[in-house]
C-alpha cells in the first residue's frame, strides 16, 4: 500500500501595503479642520471674558467665525468622502459662532422709526490722543460739524505731555455757547442740556497707576444726568475702556503676555463698575463710548441684560469701528452704543474719522419719553 503525503499548500505573497494617496490625506486633512475650528468655537465660547490669556485670542476678527466654516464646507464640497462630515461640522461651528461674528442681522428692523421734533444727535467719538499732531483746528471742525447735542469724546490724552483741561474746557465755550461740559481725566461730555449730576464712576481694586494722572487711570466711565426737560432725565454714561492688548508687541514676546494681564487688572473693575451702576439707575439710559471690545468677546456680556445694543437702527451689514487710520485693516468694531428700553433709537451710523483718528465716530438719534 502506497501511502502519498498531501501536498503543503502553497504561501501566496502577502499584498504589498496599499499607499494611503492624496486623497485620504485631502479627507483626513478637511475633516480635522472642520473639527478644530469647531472645538475653537466652544472653548472661545467658554473662555472668552473669564481668563486672562484668552484676550490674546479675543483679538481674531469677529468676521471669521462667518468666514471660515463657509470656506470650510465649500473646500469640501468637490470631495465626495468629506463634503458630508465637514458640513455637519462647519454647520455646528457657523451656528454657536454667527452671534460673535458682528453681522449685525438687526439692520432689517429699520430702529424705531422716524424722529420726533424734539429727537436729540449724539456725536460719540475716541478722538485719538486730542491736540497731538497739530491737528487741533481739524477736530474742532468735525466737532462743529457734526451739529450734535451731545458729545461724548474720549481720548482727550496728549500722551508725551499733559496740557491742562482749563485750556481745553475754555476753548469749548467758546466753540459751543451755552453748553454744558463735564470733564474728568480723559473723559468729556458737552451737553445742550443743563448737567445735573456728574459722576465719575470708581472702580474698585484696581491696580496702582503706572501712565498718565490719577484721573486718567482711575475713571474710564463718566456719567452725567441730563435736564432734558418736562421731568425727563437722560443718564449718558461716556466710557473708554483700557484696550486688552498692545497690537503693536508680538505674541513671540514675552511682554506681551504680561500687558494682556495688566490689561485684564484694569479692564474687569471698570466693566463692574459701569455695570453695577447702569443696573441700579432708574433714569433712561445712554452708554457710548470706546469699549475696546469686539462683537466676538465675552466682555460684552457683561453689562447688564436690560441694555440694548443700538445697531437695530444701523444700516450697515457689517458695522466696523476700527481700524480707521492705521496700518490694520478695519475688521473690527470696538465703538459701541447701548440704550435702557425707555430709549428710541431712530438712528445710528459710523462716520469717518478724517485721518484724525484710528477709531471713526458714532453718531445717534435718540428721543425718550
Amino acid at each position: 500500500m502506497t501511502v502519498i503525503a498531501p501536498e503543503a499548500p502553497v504561501r501566496q505573497p502577502a499584498p504589498p501595503a496599499r499607499r494611503r494617496g492624496w486623497r485620504w490625506w485631502l479627507y483626513s486633512a478637511l475633516v480635522a479642520a472642520g473639527a478644530l475650528w469647531l472645538a475653537f468655537v466652544v472653548a472661545h465660547l467658554v473662555l472668552s471674558g473669564q481668563w486672562w490669556l484668552w484676550l490674546a485670542v479675543d483679538a481674531i476678527p469677529p468676521v471669521f467665525f462667518l468666514v471660515i466654516p463657509v470656506l470650510l464646507a465649500v473646500g469640501a464640497a468637490p470631495c465626495r468622502r468629506s463634503r458630508g462630515p465637514v458640513a455637519l461640522l462647519a454647520a455646528a461651528a457657523l451656528l454657536l459662532g454667527a452671534p460673535l461674528s458682528g453681522i449685525n442681522v438687526q439692520r432689517f428692523g429699520g430702529g424705531d422709526g422716524p424722529a420726533p421734533a424734539d429727537a436729540i444727535r449724539v456725536f460719540s467719538w475716541n478722538t485719538g490722543y486730542w491736540d497731538e499732531g497739530g491737528e487741533t483746528e481739524a477736530l474742532y471742525r468735525t466737532l462743529r460739524e457734526a451739529d450734535a447735542d451731545i458729545y461724548l469724546l474720549q481720548e482727550y490724552w496728549y500722551e508725551k505731555t499733559p496740557e491742562p483741561l482749563d485750556p481745553t474746557a475754555t476753548r469749548l465755550r467758546a466753540e459751543f455757547p451755552g453748553f454744558h461740559i463735564a470733564i474728568i481725566g480723559e473723559l468729556i461730555t458737552v451737553s445742550r442740556f443743563p448737567i445735573l449730576r456728574q459722576i465719575p464712576l470708581d472702580a474698585p481694586d484696581l491696580p496702582p497707576p503706572t501712565a498718565g494722572s490719577t484721573d486718567h487711570w482711575l475713571y474710564k466711565s463718566l456719567r452725567t444726568d441730563l435736564d432734558l426737560g418736562s421731568g425727563r432725565v437722560l443718564s449718558t454714561y461716556n466710557v473708554h475702556l483700557p484696550v486688552q492688548l498692545s497690537p503693536e508687541d508680538s505674541p513671540l514676546d514675552p511682554d506681551f503676555y504680561l500687558v494682556v494681564k495688566d490689561q485684564r487688572a484694569q479692564r474687569e473693575p471698570q466693566f463692574r463698575a459701569l455695570a453695577a451702576d447702569v443696573a441700579t439707575n432708574d433714569n433712561a439710559v445712554l452708554v457710548a463710548g470706546d469699549l475696546n471690545t469686539s462683537p466676538a468677546m465675552g466682555d460684552v456680556r457683561k453689562l447688564p441684560e436690560s441694555l440694548r445694543d443700538a445697531s437695530y437702527a444701523m444700516s450697515s451689514l457689517y458695522p466696523t469701528s476700527w481700524a480707521e487710520s492705521s496700518n490694520w485693516p478695519r475688521w473690527w468694531r470696538l465703538d459701541w452704543a447701548f440704550v435702557s428700553p425707555d430709549v428710541r433709537v431712530h438712528s445710528y451710523e459710523f462716520r469717518s474719522a478724517r485721518g484724525l483718528s484710528d477709531h471713526r465716530s458714532q453718531e445717534l438719534v435718540i428721543s425718550t419719553g
